[in-house]
């Protein structure tokens, strides 16, 4: 296999952490590779409206966005590649050089440091219409899109904490919320559970499920099945919101990275680093909480910064 030069800093994910990551360290003069990965943008790129992002107040496409870090990026020498990363392998030393393996190639790329903003993926229900219709009803972020159906009939799937700070959050702007949970029971902490059963607008629906999405080109309804008394309603609604959890994509950096028990990568308190000298994280991979493309951009900020840093004591 044959190797490049080595360059001073590889970063893996092109969504709010990567694009930030790659331009902070692009401004401070370092060799910068990103890989875009197997999502250019990330998730964000499947979100038609992004209405809290400071610095557009009549708000901006996810993929637009994107696009504008991708050019910020470019215009400080980014070397910006379309391929995906199959195999890293960490160095354990101070001041030691990581290699990357491409996809589809035989050249290795050796780099003195490593941000990796793969991101996460959330899960999916695994029913028809359901890709389709992301961002035209169907959403997995409260937060992100709840205010596009204010006022109006929302459901959320889920039982668990974030399916229920999601119907809570949602019940202080919209209408009615319909939080469907598979078992006949809540899984979520009490204190969230307590919160949420004092909501006058939030209904549960218990042992259902859903077994179709209703509508073409924007969401209009669901249909939800009971397991319990085996009978089907239809709940008309202008927004759903799948909150069955998030899958980091770490699986590249399984057994050779500190991650906690969902696979999140654990990171030094206060900073993006990680168990590896060199090698830090950024945005949704190593965030299970907040999981905003402002948080994501400002972590990945964070990577550049502690990169530099590393890379001038080393």
């Amino acid at each position: 296999m044959s190797r490049k030069k080595i360059v001073d800093c590889v970063i893996i994910g092109s969504g709010p952490a990567g694009y930030s990551a790659a331009i902070y360290a692009s401004r401070a003069d370092l060799n910068t590779m990103l890989f875009v990965g197997f999502q250019p943008g990330g998730q964000l790129t499947s979100t038609i409206n992004v209405d809290n992002y400071p610095g557009f107040p009549k708000g901006i496409s996810g993929k637009s966005l994107m696009e504008n870090c991708k050019k910020q990026a470019k215009r400080f020498n980014t070397i910006i590649i379309h391929k995906t990363i199959t195999e890293v392998h960490f160095s354990s030393q101070k001041g030691g050089i990581h290699c990357i393996k491409i996809e589809d190639e035989e050249n290795i790329v050796e780099s003195k440091g490593i941000i990796i903003a793969t991101g996460s993926s959330p899960k999916f229900l695994g029913i028809d219409k359901e890709k389709k219709l992301m961002g035209l009803g169907v959403s997995f972020c409260a937060t992100c899109d709840g205010f596009f159906h204010k006022g109006k009939d929302v459901a959320v799937i889920g039982g668990g904490d974030t399916a229920l700070e999601e119907a809570s959050y949602l019940s202080k702007i919209c209408k009615n919320v319909y939080l469907v949970v598979r078992k006949n029971y809540l899984r979520a902490s009490k204190i969230l559970q307590h919160r949420i059963l004092k909501k006058k607008n939030v209904n549960i629906f218990f042992c259902s499920k859903i077994t179709e999405i209703i509508g073409d080109n924007f969401l209009e309804g669901i249909r939800i099945f009971n397991e319990k008394t085996r009978t089907s309603q239809i709940l008309f609604i202008s927004g759903l919101f799948i909150a069955i959890g998030h899958s980091p994509n770490t699986e590249l950096f399984k057994n050779k990275l500190d991650m906690d028990e969902k696979g999140y990568i654990i990171v030094k308190k206060g900073s993006t680093c990680t168990n590896k000298p060199g090698v830090f994280a950024a945005g949704d991979v190593q965030d299970p909480i907040y999981r905003q493309a402002i948080t994501s951009a400002g972590t990945g900020c964070m990577a550049a910064l502690d990169l530099e840093r590393y890379l001038y004591c080393c």
